[in-house]
């Protein structure tokens, strides 16, 4: 017997509530889904075919609201060492640093997430580069202060961007349950971003807190210097939509106690 499944978890569209046409609908969408189309381009070769009288009905995107932060959700603390404020290693002789404010903001949330009794693991960084300042035997490889780890809060050290590689980060959180993540640290467009793109790629459902967030300017192959924080700018562009949802320290202390139905989750690759 036909039924519709839960693909409409997966493909977010409303359907019509005529089932042969709502059917038809499904069928036509995962046949687009087999030539790797997104959704949103697969909302507009649809809604062509439906103005041009091919299809027989049109589909709405469906928005989807951030759930509440619960106990399948963990704090990821990216890199909070105090090496990172090496500038001159980072962004060249005119290194410089956005987001004053990141410390704060994470202090915050690392606060709330404590309270809340949620879990909190961080990344420590442990360079492979023997001019780094992120080194764990020096002190650019310390925790920043007021942002260490208490003694039940996991630690996993890394020696290349992404906290997965090399560690038991994504078997302890699939044991302990945990699907979600919420992403601070340093540097955004570093081992945050890598970090964030691999947990997108591996289904986890993650947010980026863009304001607990922070890296330096970049000097280009050709000697450009970009600055700070447009190098911020561009990687949350580029990660939110697509591996994660973008969010504020503000909207992200919001969830810990409510569902947020003014808001969409709005990562891609599902």
């Amino acid at each position: 017997m036909e039924r519709v499944t839960d693909y409409d978890r997966r493909l977010p569209y409303r359907y019509s509530t005529n089932r042969s046409k709502t059917l038809r609908a499904i069928n036509f969408a995962k046949s687009l889904r087999s030539i790797l189309l997104p959704p949103h381009e697969l909302l507009k070769v649809y809604n062509q075919l439906f103005a041009d009288n091919i299809l027989p009905m049109r589909i709405e995107r469906k928005q989807i609201m951030i759930r509440k932060f619960g106990t399948d959700t963990a704090l990821l603390m990216i890199d909070v060492q105090e090496g990172v404020d090496v500038l001159k290693h980072w962004g060249g002789t005119e290194g410089r640093r956005n987001n004053p404010e990141a410390e704060t903001h994470i202090g915050k949330l690392l606060a709330a997430w404590r309270a809340a009794e949620l879990p909190v693991l961080y990344t420590a960084h442990d360079s492979r580069e023997a001019a780094s300042p992120l080194k764990l035997c020096e002190p650019g490889g310390a925790f920043k202060s007021g942002l260490e780890p208490r003694a039940e809060e996991s630690v996993f050290e890394k020696d290349v961007n992404s906290g997965f590689i090399g560690t038991s980060l994504e078997i302890d959180l699939r044991r302990r349950g945990i699907d979600r993540l919420v992403a601070v640290g340093f540097f955004t467009n570093m081992c945050v971003a890598t970090t964030v793109r691999m947990a997108g790629n591996m289904g986890f459902d993650t947010y980026l807190v863009t304001d607990a967030c922070a890296c330096t300017n970049r000097v280009g192959p050709d000697g450009t210097d970009y600055d700070a924080e447009l190098v911020h700018a561009m990687t949350i562009a580029n990660l939110h939509g697509e591996f994660c949802t973008g969010i504020t320290t503000e909207e992200a202390l919001g969830l810990l106690g409510a569902d947020a139905t003014q808001m969409e989750r709005v990562q891609g690759n599902e």
